[in-house]
C-alpha cells in the first residue's frame, strides 16, 4: 500500500479545491483587501465569502467570525483579550499546550488559575466545576473535544452551570478538534467564544478562526490598521481564509455521510485490537469519546518506537499532540491525567481518522502491528 495516513488530528490533507482556490487567489485575488480600488474589492468580497461560510456551519453571524492564523492564536486571542490581573480563571488538566503554557505563564503575574480534574474517560466533574466558581472568575476556557483522547466534554451543561454561578464569566471552548466532526451550533451551546482552525478539515494551514458572540467586546492583541473589525489588525490572509471557506463548504456537503464512515472505521479498528494482548485502549467507542480518534497503549513498547516502526510500512500515526511531539522536554499531562502509568502513557499511540481513509487501510495497519509488535516488545526486554 502507497500511504496510509491516520494522523488527521495533526493535520489534514487538503481538499484539492482548496489548493486550486489557494493557488487561484495568491494569483488573480492578489490585492490588498483594505484598497479602495476595484482589485482590493474583488479580494475583499473573496473574505466575505468565506466569513459567510465559516458562520453558516456553526450557525453564527458572520459579524462573529474573526480570522486568525490558527486555533492556538484563537486561543490566545480568546484568553488574553478577556481577562485582567487578578481574575481567576478555570480551565482542566488536558487543554491544548496554547491554553496550559499560556495560563502557566500567567499564574507567575497575578493571576489565579483552577486547573478541573478529569475522570479516566477525560471528563470533567460538573460538581467540582461549579464549586470552582468564585465572585473573580472571569473566564472558563475549556476544550470540547481532547485532542489525545477524543473526549467530549458536555459543553451545554457547563456553559448552563457557568451562568447559574457567574452574570459576569465568560465561556470560551477551543473547538478544533470538535470543527468538521461535530454539530456546533453556537446558539445551541451558548459559549461566548470559540476556536476554530482550517487545517483540521482539509483546509489550509495558517489560518483560524475565533467565533466572538455579538455583544462582546475583546481586548485587541495586535494594534494596526484595524482589520477584522478592529480585533485583529494586520493585512488579512486572502489565501488561507479564502481556502477556509472552500474547505467547510465541501465538508458540509454529505456532513452526517461522512461522519458515519468515520465512526465505522474506529468500530472496525477496535474489533481488529481484540486479538491483541497487553494493550488498553484509552479512547473507546460510545458517546464519551469522538470516532475520528482512537488512542491505544501498548504495553512493553515505547510509543516513540512503535511510531517509526509503523513508518516504515508507510502508515503514520501520532503519540500525541503534533504541536508537542518533537519536544522532549514536555512530558505528555493527558494521559497520566486520566490514571494511565508512566509505561502506559509511553507506549500509546493515537490513530486519527478522516472519513477519506478505507477498511482497507486499517486492515493493512493491523497486520502490520501484528508484525511489528512481537519484536519489539522480545527487543525491549
Amino acid at each position: 500500500m502507497n500511504l496510509v495516513y491516520l494522523d488527521n488530528s495533526a493535520t489534514t490533507k487538503p481538499y484539492k479545491e482548496v489548493i486550486d482556490e489557494v493557488a487561484e487567489c495568491m494569483e488573480k485575488y492578489f490585492a490588498n483587501p483594505s484598497s479602495a480600488h476595484r482589485l482590493g474589492v474583488e479580494a475583499e468580497k473573496k473574505i466575505k465569502a468565506a466569513r459567510e461560510k465559516v458562520a453558516a456551519f456553526i450557525k453564527a453571524k458572520p459579524q462573529e467570525i474573526i480570522f486568525t492564523s490558527g486555533g492556538s492564536e484563537a486561543n490566545n486571542m480568546a484568553v488574553l483579550g478577556i481577562v485582567s490581573k487578578c481574575d481567576h480563571i478555570i480551565t482542566t488538566r488536558i487543554e491544548h499546550p496554547s491554553i496550559i503554557r499560556l495560563l502557566q505563564d500567567l499564574e507567575k503575574d497575578s493571576f489565579d488559575v483552577t486547573y478541573l480534574d478529569v475522570d479516566c474517560y477525560g471528563i470533567i466533574n460538573l460538581e467540582q466545576l461549579a464549586k470552582s466558581i468564585r465572585e473573580n472568575t472571569k473566564l472558563i476556557s475549556i476544550m470540547y473535544v481532547n485532542n489525545e483522547l477524543g473526549s467530549i466534554q458536555p459543553i451545554q451543561e457547563i456553559v448552563s452551570i457557568v451562568r447559574s454561578k457567574s452574570k459576569k464569566a465568560k465561556v470560551h471552548i477551543d473547538a478544533v478538534q470538535a470543527l468538521g466532526k461535530l454539530n456546533i451550533n453556537v446558539r445551541e451551546l451558548g459559549a461566548d467564544l470559540i476556536s476554530l482552525s482550517a487545517h483540521k478539515v482539509h483546509g489550509p494551514k495558517g489560518v483560524g478562526a475565533l467565533y466572538i458572540k455579538e455583544g462582546l467586546r475583546l481586548r485587541p492583541l495586535i494594534a494596526g490598521g484595524g482589520q477584522e473589525y478592529d480585533l485583529r489588525s494586520g493585512t488579512e490572509n486572502l489565501p488561507g481564509i479564502s481556502g477556509f471557506g472552500i474547505s467547510i463548504g465541501l465538508l458540509a456537503q454529505d456532513f452526517q455521510n461522512k461522519q458515519m464512515q468515520v465512526r465505522k472505521l474506529k468500530e472496525y479498528f477496535v474489533e481488529g485490537l481484540k486479538d491483541f494482548d497487553k494493550i488498553k485502549i484509552n479512547s473507546p467507542l460510545g458517546e464519551k469519546h469522538l470516532d475520528n480518534i482512537l488512542n491505544v497503549s501498548f504495553e512493553g513498547v515505547r510509543g516513540e518506537v512503535m511510531l517509526h516502526s509503523l513508518e516504515d510500512y508507510n502508515i503514520y500515526v501520532s503519540t500525541g499532540s503534533a504541536c508537542s511531539a518533537k519536544k522532549g522536554a514536555h512530558k505528555n499531562y493527558v494521559l497520566p491525567a486520566i490514571g494511565l502509568d508512566a509505561m502506559q502513557a509511553e507506549g500509546a499511540i493515537r490513530f486519527s481518522f478522516s472519513y477519506m481513509n478505507t477498511i482497507e487501510e486499517i486492515d493493512y495497519t493491523i497486520d502490520a502491528i501484528k508484525k511489528i509488535l512481537p519484536f519489539l516488545r522480545r527487543i525491549s526486554k
